[in-house]
């Protein structure tokens, strides 16, 4: 076997190749990153479809069911931020001091953070009662952030590369973290056959993501959205009194939005546990309105209207043929703070 050639020369000489003499760094001078490090990013959010997109070019998540933050590490602090932009750090004190541990000197992580139940599951209702419920100050140390973007990576602003190399130095970042902050797993496959797994397995449905789409800020189609179960937030404009029922609501008077107006759309009178109901009844009796805050046909005979402050995520199987909820079921209270987007009917044409 014939031995490869010597390589030639960088000289033509034999004296030593040397650099140039560099002066010392002035200790004044600030270590500067080559991306300023944004203070707060507007997340990218998925599109509503009722089918995913199928095909080489799409990759499939797990669709969590928490609150969506951006945890941010920096060389002196760590925030998570919620999508309204609100600063909760002090609410997660496990995915904060998972996150000093990483090894990384500035980052930006997308993900959801959320709490688990015996099967694995993603819980909002867990989630909301180790927070304390609405508003509530408790911090939910049994939370854990599923990271599933990458933003910033040690001086670099990476919105503008392809997700594919965005989730390359995410899994690089992250591979075997398995405490408070994990990956959110993509999984291959045909999307249809996800969705179905999804839905059969009692998960709430499926993101699906372009693969060579940048991270754009908005709705825009690059990720999308689909769901086993519908699930929105509807405002609560009230409650039907029930002597039998739990904290004496029988049912919660549900809301959306058409342009700048509230319409009803149905009621939820299952899902709430008696604590639930002991605690929607405490805040609700502190907003009531002798008058509806919409327009509603039907009998007020045992209705007690309130002002239209608290939002409610509700489960539901499809609407009614006079645009009502079908099937619904109470999940929690959305915190204002998490940037909760009462559902929007479509305009009047």
């Amino acid at each position: 076997m014939a031995k490869a050639p010597r390589s030639k020369p960088l000289l033509a000489d034999d004296k030593p190749l040397r650099t140039r003499v560099r002066k010392p760094r002035d200790p004044a001078q600030p270590h500067l990153p080559f991306d300023s490090m944004p203070d707060r990013v507007e997340p990218c959010l998925a599109l509503l479809k009722s089918k995913p997109p199928i095909g080489p070019g799409w990759t499939y998540e797990i669709k969590w069911d928490g609150y969506r933050v951006a945890l941010h590490i920096e060389p002196q602090r760590v925030r998570v931020i919620t999508r309204g932009g609100h600063d909760w750090t002090h609410r997660f004190p496990g995915i904060v001091e998972a996150a000093k541990k990483l090894g990384v000197a500035t980052a930006i992580l997308d993900g959801e953070a959320v709490v688990l139940d015996e099967q694995g599951r993603p819980d909002f209702g867990r989630l909301q009662n180790s927070l304390g419920g609405r508003g509530g100050k408790l911090p939910a140390g049994d939370a854990m952030l599923y990271a599933f973007d990458l933003l910033y990576f040690d001086g670099h602003d990476i919105r503008s590369m392809e997700l594919s190399s965005r989730r390359y130095l995410l899994e690089t970042l992250l591979r075997w973290e398995e405490g408070a902050i994990r990956i959110s797993e993509e999984i291959d496959g045909d999307g249809g056959e996800i969705f179905s797994a999804a839905c059969a397995h009692g998960l709430e449905g499926i993101i699906a993501k372009d693969r060579a789409s940048a991270y754009r800020s908005g709705r825009f189609g690059d990720w999308v959205k689909v769901k086993c179960i519908q699930s929105d937030s509807f405002m609560i404009v009230g409650y039907e009194y029930s002597l039998s029922a739990r904290g004496g609501i029988g049912s919660l008077m549900l809301a959306a939005r058409r342009g700048n107006d509230l319409v009803y759309v149905g009621s939820v009178g299952t899902g709430f546990k008696e604590r639930d109901a002991l605690q929607l009844r405490k805040m609700l009796d502190r907003l009531t309105r002798k008058t509806p805050p919409l327009t509603y046909q039907g009998s007020s005979k045992n209705i007690v209207w309130a002002q239209p402050t608290l939002i409610a995520e509700i489960e539901y199987r499809a609407w009614t043929h006079d645009g009502k909820l079908r099937h619904a079921s109470y999940k929690g209270l959305r915190e204002v703070q998490d940037n909760a987007a009462v559902f929007a009917l479509d305009p009047k044409v």
